[in-house]
């Protein structure tokens, strides 16, 4: 009797992991900074670069698409591989570090496409370069939020997601003003000739690259991963050579239709929290510059432009203008975003990740709605710290709803993965955490292919009403948390436990 206890009992500290410190979270979360530094960059400059290399506006809307996609392609495979690794740097550690190298390279090269491109138009290299940072983003994005998972009790999961969150927009914040500042402080030009690239992006995808790449290296180098079977984690799961591909595609949608509830409720949660942002990313330029620099419709309409043959010099301003201060407001709701991490943790500890979680989105989706009410084109001028530029008043009001877009920001990093990481298989942590992806991906495909039409039918190319739209469906995913059932964290339950009860 006594023996068949202490089995038990040996059986049960096997399964729990142990608490961590902050900075052993801290160096498991990392990695994410550099990452998303990256993502930043890229996010805020690769319509530049493929505008300069020679991309017309229709094509730009297409290559936005890539993203999406590549995430729905890499995530799930590199998900249910590196749940059947394990090797000397560990289980998680070898696919980040791949797609930190392979992004790394693909930063380097992407800017300098008008150069290495000798056999092929420099604006289909650089488009290659854009799928090739895409999918090793996505390489190394699946992998660390598993590493999370699998290293951070349930007890610290909130803190764990929260510091994750933190550390998302912190680089963020740097990887989105890097450009500005290496214009504005360090003098780079960042005009760039026909068929180039300016300096300024060079350089900053160059220290971009060498952030990242440094970040993913501490965290490999720095967090010890436990062995599979122990504290917490399954066994090993050999991956079987024998299954032919229909089988293992077979076994792979199996395990969609068999997904826990809990992710298929986020997954509504998902779309309308995701439809809004891909909108956000993608239109916020031309509705601030109608909205609040007061350029009119038209002087976005390809076919306009065509026919008057030089945009007037004082439109030409005002657009890059409106340009350059969505790089701004873009790191004040990543920096706001950040701040709200630091108490979110606590937040959800006293009033429930849900409610937290749908807080967060409400005040997101106000936030947008209320751009519609700020109009003023007064211009004033604002001090940078950095530097100094005159706008309109009505661009300084916009760091106001910049709070609660990154509060929603803030949340959709790092709540549905702690609502959901209890309702999963400990030995399928991989592949869930990648099959999950799916309910991030799909969203921005739809939007993608969609909202160009709704602007172009339904609100006559006011790109302010798209954002409007945006805030609804962010109002929308509010709402969807309140049908989330949040499940209790999983046990994996072997023969020997069974045995030993």
């Amino acid at each position: 009797m006594s023996n068949t206890s202490d089995m038990s009992n040996q059986l049960k500290q096997k399964q729990q992991k142990p608490r961590l410190s902050f900075w052993q979270i801290w160096n498991v979360s990392f990695g994410f900074l550099g990452v998303q530094f990256g993502f930043a960059l890229q996010n805020a400059n690769a319509s530049r670069i493929l505008s300069d290399l020679g991309a017309d506006l229709h094509s730009l809307a297409l290559f936005w698409l890539v993203a999406p996609i590549m995430g729905l392609i890499v995530q799930p495979i590199v998900g249910s591989a590196s749940d059947r690794t394990w090797n000397k740097l560990g289980r998680r550690n070898p696919y980040i570090l791949a797609g930190g190298i392979a992004a790394a390279i693909g930063m380097l090269l992407m800017p300098n496409s008008a150069t290495l491109a000798s056999f092929i138009t420099p604006l289909f290299f650089g488009a290659m370069m854009l799928a090739l940072m895409d999918a090793s983003f996505n390489l190394a994005f699946q992998p660390f939020r598993a590493l999370v998972s699998d290293m951070v009790p349930a007890e610290q999961r909130n803190v764990g997601y929260s510091i994750q969150s933190f550390l998302i927009n912190i680089g963020g914040v740097c990887g989105s003003i890097l450009p500005f500042v290496l214009t504005n402080v360090m003098g780079l030009e960042n005009t760039a000739e026909s068929g180039a690239v300016a300096p300024s992006v060079i350089w900053a995808f160059y220290i971009g690259a060498s952030v990242m790449l440094g970040s993913v290296l501490w965290t490999v180098l720095r967090t010890k991963e436990y062995a599979p079977g122990t504290n917490g984690l399954a066994p090993l799961e050999k991956n079987n050579t024998e299954r032919s591909l229909g089988e293992k595609l077979s076994a792979f949608f199996g395990l969609m239709k068999t997904m826990p509830t809990t992710m298929k409720q986020l997954a509504l949660v998902q779309f309308f929290s995701w439809f809004a942002l891909f909108i956000m990313w993608v239109y916020t330029m031309p509705a601030i510059a109608q909205h609040i620099w007061g350029i009119e419709a038209k002087w976005f309409d390809p076919t306009y432009l065509d026919s008057i043959g030089t945009i007037p010099e004082h439109i030409a301003q005002a657009k890059g203008s409106a340009g350059d201060w969505v790089g701004i407001i873009f790191a004040a709701y990543m920096f706001f975003a950040a701040i709200w991490s630091v108490f979110m943790a606590k937040v959800a500890s006293k009033i429930g990740r849900k409610l937290t979680y749908s807080l967060s989105l409400l005040a997101g989706g106000i936030g947008y709605i209320s751009i519609m009410f700020i109009e003023s084109s007064e211009p004033t001028l604002v001090n940078l710290v950095i530097t100094e530029i005159t706008v309109p008043q009505g661009a300084v009001s916009l760091f106001l709803p910049m709070i609660g877009i990154g509060m929603a920001w803030a949340a959709i990093l790092a709540m549905p993965y702690a609502i959901l990481a209890g309702s999963i298989p400990v030995k399928q942590t991989g592949v869930y955490m990648g099959i999950f992806n799916f309910t991030i991906a799909a969203p921005q495909i739809v939007s993608g292919i969609f909202a160009g039409w709704i602007l172009t039918a339904v609100f006559d190319n006011q790109a302010i009403y798209i954002i409007m739209l945006a805030g609804g469906s962010m109002i929308l995913a509010a709402l969807s948390v309140y049908f989330v059932k949040e499940d209790t964290e999983q046990e994996v339950i072997t023969g020997q436990e069974k045995l030993a009860s």
